[in-house]
C-alpha cells in the first residue's frame, strides 16, 4: 500500500470544496467532481438510494470515459514455461457509499484511473471524502428544507393577504391555484369543486399553456379517486399518464401530481390539483407536507374571504336600511309638507282674497319643493340599485361613493342631488377633476366645527358665464354661517 500523506494537500483542498455550496445539487456535483480530481478518474457518478427523497437523479462528471484505444495485435510468441501464480489484479472500478446520518444516501462510482487501476490509497481517500460528503448533504438538505418551508410560508401569506382584500370568488380560487402553481414548480395549478351528482370538476385552471381544455373536465362518479378526494384525503401520484386512478382526457399530458384537500372547519370547498410535465422529477415528502399545509392555509383563508364578503353584503345591506328610513323621515315629510303647503294656499286663495301673484309664488315654492323632493328619491332609488360590494362604474354610483365616504368622518349622511343627464352629458376628463374638487369640499367640511348639514349638487344644465354648456358642483355645509364651495367646469 502507498502513502497517502503526499496526497493529503488534494485531499484537504477536496474535502473543503464540497461544503462549499449549501444548495443540494450544487453540493452533489461537487462531491462527484472532487472525488474524479482526487484519484484521476475519468468517469465519476453519484447513484442515490431514494432519488425521491431530494427529487433529484443520479449525478454525473462532465466529462464521459475514454474508450480504450484498440490493442494492437501482437506477433505470436513461442509458448513459455508456467509461471506462478500473481497476486489479485487491483479494481478497475471503485464504489465507495455515502452515509447521511444512519442512511446510505447512495454510492460514489469511480472509473477509468488514467494510470491503471484503483489503490487501496484511492479507496482510502475517497472514504474520507464520502465522509465529509455526508456531512455536506445533510447540512445541505437542511438548508434546502428551510429555503422551501421559507418560501411556502410566503407564499401563503401572500395568498391570505390577497383573499382579505375583496376579491371576488372566481379571482379568489384563481390566485390560490396561481400562487401554488409556482411554488410547487408544477406544470398547473387546478381548483375542482364537486358537483351536484356527486363528481368533481375542475372550475380555475392555472396554467403555462391554454387552459381551454383543462376547465370544466369532470371526474365522474365512481372514479377510483374519487372517494379520497371527497373525503378530503390527499393523493399523491407518481405518474398521472399511467395511474389507472386517473380518468379525465387530460391526464395523459402530466406525471408527478399533488390533488389536496381545501378543507376548513369541516367543510370541504374542493381540491387543489399540482400536476408536473410527465417525465418531470418527482414531489419529494418535504415538498408533499408544504403544500398539504399550503392548502389548509389557503383553505382557511378562503373561509375568512366568504365571511368579510358576507359581512360586507350585511353593511350594504344595512345601508339600505338606512336608506329606506331616510326616505321614510325626509322624503315623506317633504311630500307631507308640502300637501298641508299647497291646500294652505288653496284655503287662502279662496277666503281671504291675496292676489294672483301671492297665490303664484307660494305654489311656486311648492313646485321647488316637490322637484326636490323627487331628486332625492331618485338619488336614494339609484343608490338602492348598486349591486353589493361591488366597485361603482357610473357617475352617480362614485358621487354616492364620495359622499358614503365622508359620513364616516361627519358623522351623517350628505344630501346628494343631480340635475340634468348626468350620466350622458358628464365625461372623463371633467367627471375626474369634479370628483377631485368633492373630495376636496367634503375633507374641508368635515373639518369646521358645528356640521349638522351637508348638501351636494350636480348639476349639467347650468350655463358658465360666458354661455357655454358646463357642469357645476355645489357644496354647502351649515357650519359656523354656512359655506358653499362652487366648482364649475365646461362640458
Amino acid at each position: 500500500m502507498h502513502d497517502p500523506v503526499h496526497r493529503l494537500p488534494s485531499l484537504l483542498e477536496a474535502v473543503l470544496s464540497v461544503g462549499t455550496d449549501l444548495e443540494l445539487r450544487a453540493t452533489l456535483q461537487h462531491i462527484v467532481d472532487a472525488a474524479a480530481e482526487l484519484t484521476e478518474a475519468r468517469y465519476a457518478a453519484l447513484d442515490m438510494t431514494d432519488p425521491g427523497r431530494d427529487g433529484l437523479r443520479g449525478i454525473r462528471t462532465a466529462q464521459r470515459p475514454e474508450p480504450p484505444e484498440p490493442p494492437e495485435r501482437p506477433e505470436p510468441l513461442e509458448p513459455l514455461e508456467p509461471l506462478e501464480p500473481l497476486e489479485p489484479l487491483e479494481p478497475l472500478e471503485l464504489v465507495v457509499p455515502i452515509h447521511v446520518d444512519d442512511e446510505v444516501f447512495g454510492d460514489l462510482r469511480l472509473a477509468g484511473k488514467r494510470d491503471g487501476p484503483f489503490t487501496d490509497e484511492d479507496e482510502q481517500l475517497v472514504r474520507v471524502l464520502a465522509t465529509q460528503a455526508g456531512i455536506a448533504i445533510g447540512n445541505a438538505r437542511l438548508y434546502e428544507t428551510a429555503r422551501q418551508r421559507e418560501r411556502w410560508i410566503e407564499g401563503a401569506a401572500a395568498v391570505t393577504t390577497a383573499l382579505l382584500s375583496g376579491e371576488s370568488a372566481a379571482d379568489a380560487l384563481m390566485t390560490v391555484a396561481e400562487r401554488a402553481r409556482r411554488l410547487a414548480e408544477a406544470s398547473a395549478g387546478v381548483i375542482l369543486q364537486p358537483t351536484e351528482d356527486g363528481g368533481m370538476e375542475i372550475v380555475t385552471a392555472s396554467t403555462l399553456d391554454d387552459p381551454g381544455d383543462i376547465v370544466g373536465t369532470v371526474i365522474e362518479p365512481g372514479s377510483p379517486v374519487l372517494e379520497q378526494l371527497l373525503g378530503g384525503e390527499p393523493v399523491f401520484i407518481d405518474d398521472s399518464a399511467t395511474d389507472p386512478r386517473m380518468t379525465t382526457h387530460v391526464r395523459h399530458r402530466f406525471g408527478p401530481n399533488m390533488m389536496l384537500p381545501l378543507r376548513a372547519g369541516g367543510r370541504l370547498l374542493g381540491t387543489l390539483a399540482l400536476p408536473r410535465r410527465r417525465g418531470g422529477r418527482p414531489y419529494t415528502a418535504v415538498e408533499r407536507l408544504l403544500a398539504t399545509q399550503f392548502a389548509s392555509q389557503a383553505a382557511l383563508a378562503l373561509v375568512h374571504a366568504e365571511a368579510q364578503h358576507s359581512r360586507e353584503r350585511l353593511a350594504v345591506y344595512e345601508d339600505r336600511d338606512r336608506i329606506a328610513r331616510d326616505l321614510h323621515d325626509l322624503v315623506v315629510q317633504r311630500l307631507f309638507a308640502t300637501g298641508m303647503m299647497l291646500e294652505s294656499t288653496q284655503r287662502r286663495s279662496a277666503g281671504t282674497g291675496d292676489t294672483d301673484k301671492d297665490v303664484h309664488a307660494m305654489l311656486g315654492r311648492a313646485v321647488d319643493e316637490l322637484q326636490s323632493t323627487i331628486q332625492e328619491v331618485r338619488t336614494a332609488i339609484f343608490a338602492l340599485q348598486q349591486p353589493p360590494a361591488d366597485a361603482p362604474t357610473t357617475f352617480r354610483g362614485k358621487v354616492l361613493r364620495e359622499a358614503a365616504g365622508a359620513a364616516a368622518v361627519l358623522g351623517f349622511q350628505p344630501s346628494t342631488r343631480f340635475t340634468g343627464a348626468v350620466e350622458n352629458r358628464l365625461a372623463e376628463p371633467v367627471a375626474g377633476r369634479l370628483l377631485t374638487a368633492l373630495r376636496r369640499a367634503l375633507a374641508a367640511a368635515s373639518r369646521r366645527a358645528g356640521v349638522s348639514r351637508v348638501e351636494i349638487t350636480v348639476d349639467v344644465t347650468a350655463p358658465l358665464p360666458d354661455g357655454r354648456p358646463g357642469v357645476r358642483l355645489t357644496v354647502f355645509d351649515d357650519g359656523g354661517e354656512g359655506t358653499t364651495v362652487t366648482w364649475q367646469s365646461p362640458l
